[in-house]
């Protein structure tokens, strides 16, 4: 802090150091504690940043970028291989990094059709009173019949 060019006189410096102390005092931020709905028809906001993407489209780039990093990984391996062996026979080199990458792609596409054949996730938001009513049973029998009845 500067000193002022004029000294303040005690009047003065008691109104100014009284001023300071009440603007430290004084919120620099408002908090709206107001309850938010959970369901609301109110549109999402884009936040500051990249800008959104799909869930489609989020999982397809990260999908290109592991692909991307497994084809250099293997392809660099197969390289310095056959150039420190210095006669390795290329296409015994080409089946033997082939195959352990033809094998990620097909778990990848199986793990793929697996995700898509999952149920579809879905929330049901009910504004009364719900009753559920959930029953087990076993029977082990080589003849049974099950009456879920109250």
């Amino acid at each position: 802090m500067t000193e002022p060019a004029m000294p303040m006189s005690e009047e003065v410096a008691e109104k100014e150091a009284a001023r300071l102390i009440h603007a430290a005092y004084q919120p620099t931020s408002f908090r709206d504690d107001s309850p938010i709905p959970v369901v609301g028809s109110a549109p999402p906001v884009p936040q500051p940043g990249r800008p959104p993407m799909s869930q489609g489209a989020t999982d397809a780039s990260v999908l290109m970028l592991a692909g991307g990093a497994s084809t250099a990984m293997v392809g660099g391996t197969a390289a310095v291989v056959m150039y420190y062996s210095q006669f390795a026979n290329p296409v015994v080199c080409a089946i033997v990094f082939g195959a352990p990458t033809a094998l990620v792609l097909a778990l990848a596409r199986l793990a793929g059709k697996a995700k898509a054949a999952l149920p579809e996730e879905h929330h049901h938001h009910y504004a009364g009173p719900v009753y559920q009513d959930q029953r087990n049973t076993e029977n082990r029998s080589v003849w049974a019949k099950t009456i879920n009845r109250k």
